[in-house]
């Protein structure tokens, strides 16, 4: 279709003289990718009969996205906006009675806490502190609000968190003095605040007090974790008198430490919480009390220092203080564990062959089954007998699902008309023998107007992570319907260090980087070429972020002759000074097998700088400068090597990007770029 008649087609749509079902079929573009509705976050009220989440929609003018919360019936029928459009609302949260929703806005000027009656009238403002509110959670019985605030640990009312905050904003130096590290953390300054727990119930007229109870007191550490922790590492107590949580203490060893330990505090802060997972030097997270209050079922992980471990589910009995492995039989890692209607079982979601499903452990005997699955399970509620799911797929983003009794019922169908005129491109997971003759998965994805017969330029996509996977999920940041959209077929390989394939799958990259990841992808690139004719292996480039984008670096001197082109955003060029200047050591120290100056030879025998002398292939090479957990001189660096070869490349450069690219128009900007250097060179 070409631009004209795309534009004409535009028209006559805004005109009302044509409907989008009767549109000329088309791919999917970084606009439609941008501007979709995502909905995410499901709760159910306390009589499951209703399903409260969070929308997210594009303020395309403005930059940014726009949260509002929205309710849908839980057996289906439509869903209505509750909160105002256009005043950002979000984590929805029910009342005990199912009445009235609690939720986060800024519509005050600060992140607060408010609550929506449901029978009518406007929402009211809960909280009215010095500083934002981060997250919170209803207590099961009364009025409490559990929520978490960043304060200063030596102040003792949050008017002193305020005062001083005020003094340093209007103090002349502007110099930063540290006396230890997580002085930068992924992509903002520290200042010296810590999260810390705090409970409080509203007074008559609905208004928390000014001066709520600090339960995490003495805790040097954040609560929730920074930067992408929530409500899932706190939890109330059945009876509401107890709050249990997860801590790191911080001191000097918390940029190489994981070690995340179970407190429990009475709700009132009336003494010091109790550390009850001290004996595990690893990861223990993610707290949810039986029915009774007598058992604290939980996440753990066993080895110190790796992020990657698998999480097994634990069972605490918290008068004997004794602890239990649940599930030892099971070869996945779990998370966002809820406790089930029956109080006997677990629902916990895992990465699995390429997909996130949602499964049910059964807490005395470890028995594990699938709920549900058929892509991503991005967030999910119970609602009586019934699931709600919020899932995506490759073909489609994340909508609510009604799961109950082996059948499925779509809740929401939210972007179905900006859809319509879409035509997604085909895709297929495959197997092959990779490192050691083993297994290993990848998929291939058609471009939107596949023919029978014909050839197709390819982009090989390298995951990041590198302990995560391609999975069937509609991503915004590399989604392969965008290439597939641009004509360009796709291939993708979940690698050994992947998740869902096994422990001991996800270990194998341990120390060995550059190794078995990239025996994988040769294999993986042979056998997609010799089982899908329509892959043109002469017009391919290859893609990455991350440790995708270290691996592009690595293949740029390793593995090039593919390839037409390379494309790294924020990679890794130089493992030794990525090991001096990251924020979280935890995670190149695990995987390098020591620091750089205890272990060089873990650095350096698969570093990508000792092989710039045999680069060639023309690259693209993103980074942003609000990175700290790569930061942007690993991607100055390696452009700088590819323009004194003399090697055609380019430099997109964010100075309001993290290791992400969120902002809508830099998201286009950035899809723009990438897809129109990958045609470029491989036309």
């Amino acid at each position: 279709m070409s631009l004209l008649h795309r534009s004409l087609a535009a028209l006559a749509l805004a005109s009302g003289c044509l409907s989008t079902a009767d549109a000329a079929p088309r791919g999917l573009e970084a606009r439609d990718l941008v501007t979709m509705d995502r909905a995410s976050d499901p709760q159910a009220s306390p009589d499951g009969s209703r399903i409260a989440f969070a929308l997210r929609e594009t303020d395309l003018a403005a930059n940014k996205g726009v949260y509002g919360i929205w309710l849908v019936p839980a057996k289906g029928g439509e869903a209505q906006r509750v909160t105002g459009k256009g005043a950002t609302a979000n984590n929805p949260r029910w009342s005990n009675d199912g009445k009235s929703l609690y939720f986060l806005s800024t519509r005050s000027g600060s992140q607060q806490v408010w609550r929506l009656d449901l029978g009518g009238g406007e929402a009211h403002q809960v909280s009215d502190y010095p500083v934002d509110v981060g997250s919170f959670k209803v207590a099961p019985v009364g009025r409490q609000l559990a929520f978490t605030l960043e304060v200063y640990t030596d102040c003792d009312t949050l008017a002193c968190t305020k005062k001083r905050l005020d003094e340093r904003a209007s103090a002349k130096p502007t110099r930063k003095v540290f006396d230890k590290l997580f002085f930068r953390h992924w992509d903002a300054w520290a200042d010296g605040r810590r999260s810390q727990l705090y409970a409080a119930e509203p007074d008559a007229v609905g208004r928390l007090p000014a001066e709520p109870r600090r339960v995490s007191n003495g805790i040097d550490g954040d609560i929730p974790s920074k930067p992408h922790g929530d409500d899932s590492e706190y939890s109330w107590s059945p009876d509401g008198k107890r709050l249990a949580f997860a801590a790191r203490i911080a001191g000097r060893t918390e940029p190489w430490s994981t070690n995340f330990d179970l407190f429990v505090a009475p709700s009132d802060g009336s003494a010091i919480p109790d550390d009850l997972t001290k004996a595990n030097p690893a990861w223990d997270s993610y707290p949810v009390w039986s029915r009774d209050g007598g058992t604290l079922y939980y996440l753990a992980m066993k080895r110190p220092g790796y992020e990657a471990d698998r999480f097994a589910v634990m069972a605490l009995d918290l008068a004997g203080g004794t602890a239990r492995e649940v599930n030892p039989e099971w070869d996945r890692s779990a998370g966002d564990p809820k406790l089930g209607p029956d109080g006997k079982s677990l629902y916990v979601t895992a990465d699995d062959n390429g997909e996130h499903r949602l499964f049910v452990v059964d807490l005395a005997g470890g028995k594990v089954r699938q709920a549900a699955g058929g892509g991503q399970v991005e967030g999910y509620a119970l609602a009586g007998n019934a699931i709600v799911i919020a899932r995506s797929m490759f073909t489609s983003p994340a909508d609510l699902y009604r799961v109950e009794a082996g059948k499925e019922t779509r809740l929401t169908s939210f972007n179905r008309e900006r859809l319509a005129d879409v035509r997604m491109g085909e895709f297929e997971f495959y197997d092959f023998k990779g490192w050691n003759g083993e297994r290993v998965q990848g998929y291939v994805m058609k471009p939107w107007n596949y023919e029978r017969g014909k050839k197709y330029p390819v982009a090989y996509i390298v995951h990041g992570g590198p302990q995560t996977m391609f999975g069937n999920n509609f991503h915004y940041r590399w989604n392969p319907q965008a290439y597939a959209g641009a004509g360009i077929a796709v291939v993708a390989i979940n690698f050994h260090g992947s998740l869902g394939y096994g422990q001991a799958f996800t270990d194998a990259i341990t120390e060995d980087e550059g190794g078995k990841p990239l025996e994988d992808l040769k294999k993986g690139w042979a056998a997609a070429l010799a089982k899908f004719d329509f892959l043109d292996g002469s017009r391919a480039c290859a893609l990455g972020a991350s440790y995708g984008g270290y691996m592009m670096f690595w293949m740029a001197g390793n593995w090039h002759e593919p390839f037409k082109c390379l494309v790294a955003h924020d990679g890794v060029f130089d493992n030794r000074m990525m090991g001096y200047s990251t924020e979280e050591l935890w995670f190149d120290e695990y995987g390098h097998g020591g620091t750089p100056h205890d272990n060089p030879r873990g650095y350096e025998e698969h570093n990508p700088v000792n092989h710039v002398k045999v680069w060639k292939k023309p690259i693209l090479v993103i980074h942003g400068q609000q990175d700290f957990r790569i930061p942007a001189e690993q991607g100055i660096a390696a452009f700088t090597a590819a323009q004194r070869l003399g090697i055609e490349s380019r430099f997109l450069y964010f100075p309001d990007e993290n290791h992400w690219v969120l902002k809508p128009q830099n998201s286009i900007l950035w899809h723009d770029t990438v897809i129109g250097w990958v045609k470029r060179w491989t036309e």
